[in-house]
Order: structure tokens, then sequence, then C-alpha cells
């Protein structure tokens, strides 16, 4: 069985997704569909170096044929944020996993702003932020020829119901929204194909949940309980941040033009 490494954050590690008291996400999702077995190197919190030092070399160690890199939102959050620092770690890792044989699935993603329902102010930086990381993805993509999927451009990312409670993670729709369109992407490379001919028996994952989504009653009890931490910690660790590059936006300005979606602050 081909093998299939997924490196990230907790997008990758399945967060939003919750099966049987585990997290599963879009990663299991797709090795399934495609026959691969899977080796989920993905962690919570995980930026972009985290991934060169820590998840590739453990992700070369299992010779992929198919790798993921699916990073950038913990970037755009945290401070010290540099664009070509950014750049450089990512082409480093793709770069290698490209090396070493394998297909490498790379990522254009929404401005966190615009799934988290900021006001204009606070969701323009985090969208500067992601237009520069999502450039440096683009240019990487280029470079190594990767299977590269323009999440930030696709109008299904912005609906309500393809995001968790907490609009950081997906919900299930939404792991299932990023499992399908990577196998739809590698089926018009002809890798879905080349898996046939290996003797595997690749099938498109379904899109629709296989779980009910939670009731609002259970939403409000995670708000109540640990999402009252989660937004603790957000308001101690982002909100500051967010409001320094805001009051420097508005001192200096800024020539980026933005997708008016990236900023807006709703989600469908």
């Amino acid at each position: 069985m081909t093998v299939f490494a997924a490196l990230g954050d907790s997008t990758t590690a399945g967060y939003g997704d919750r099966v049987k008291g585990k997290w599963r996400g879009w990663a299991p999702i797709f090795a399934q569909a495609l026959g691969l077995r899977l080796h989920n190197f993905s962690s919570s919190g995980a930026r972009v170096h985290d991934l060169e030092r820590d998840q590739l070399p453990k992700a070369l160690a299992v010779a992929p044929t198919v790798a993921a890199v699916v990073i950038g939102t913990n970037d755009t959050l945290r401070d010290p944020f540099d664009a070509d620092r950014f750049a450089g770690h990512l082409e480093r890792t793709v770069g290698a996993l490209r090396d070493s044989g394998a297909e490498v699935l790379t990522i254009r993603l929404p401005a966190p702003g615009a799934i988290f329902g900021l006001p204009g102010p606070l969701a323009r930086p985090l969208a500067r932020r992601m237009a520069e990381i999502n450039e440096a993805a683009d240019r990487v993509s280029v470079q190594y020829d990767t299977v590269h999927f323009d999440a930030a451009g696709h109008p299904d990312s912005y609906q309500r119901d393809m995001w968790s409670v907490d609009r950081l993670h997906p919900s299930e729709r939404g792991h299932r929204f990023l499992a399908c369109s990577f196998f739809d992407l590698l089926d018009e490379r002809g890798v879905v194909k080349s898996l046939l001919a290996d003797g595997l028996d690749p099938q498109r994952p379904a899109a629709e949940p296989s779980s009910r989504p939670p009731s609002k009653l259970a939403q409000g009890l995670w708000l109540s309980t640990a999402g009252t931490q989660w937004v603790i910690r957000r308001s101690t660790d982002l909100l500051p941040g967010l409001v320094r590059l805001a009051w420097s936006e508005w001192r200096h300005g800024s020539p980026l033009e933005l997708d008016p979606v990236a900023v807006s602050g709703k989600v469908a």
C-alpha cells in the first residue's frame, strides 16, 4: 500500500471533526478514499518552521507517494510575522518532499478574519498577512508543480456550515470539502488513474457529513465550557496583536489591494 504523509496544524490533525471521541478530519477521509496508508504528523498550533524542523524529517522517513503541506493560519495569528521567512520554510519543506518523489498538496487559505466575523479594522491586517502567505504558496506551487487548492478563492469556503462552532476549524462538512477538493485535483493530474494501475480502488470521498451537526444546545454548551477557555486565550494572545496591527495600518496605510470577502468579516 502506498503512503500519504500529512503535514500541518490543527486542521490536518482533524480538529472540528470529532468521531467517537477522537479528532478525525480531512486527512483520514482522503487517505481512505485513495486507499493510502496514512502517516499524520500534524500538530495543533504548528507554524511553518515546525513543519520543516519537526514534521518533515518524519515524513521523508516514510517515503510518501502523496504528501500534504497545509499550513499558514497560525503564522498569521502569531507574532513575529515574517512573510519572507515563511516562504523560505515552505519552499524547503515542499522542495524536499518533491525531491523525494512525492506528489505534494498545497493550499491557498481563506483569511481568518472573514471566518471569525471580525470587524474590518481587525480583519484587514489578518487578510494582508494571509495574502502574503498565499502569494508565497502560489510561488512555491509553480516552482515545484504541486497540487494546489485555492480554498481562498472558492465561495464554498465561506459558507457557515463549513466551519465548526469555534470558526477556526472546519466542521465535518468542511473537512470533507478539503478531502474532495484535493481528490478532484489529483484526479485531474492523473494520479487517481495511476493508483488504479497499482491495484488500488480509489473512490471519491462522500461530500455529505456522516454525522449530524451539533445542535445549538450542544454548541452553546461548548461555548460555555471549553469555548470560554478558548475565547480567553484568544483574547489575551490574539486581540492585543490585532489591535497593534490595526493601529499600524491606520497610521501608515497599505497599498495592498484585498478581496472584499477577505475583509468583510462575514461568513454566509
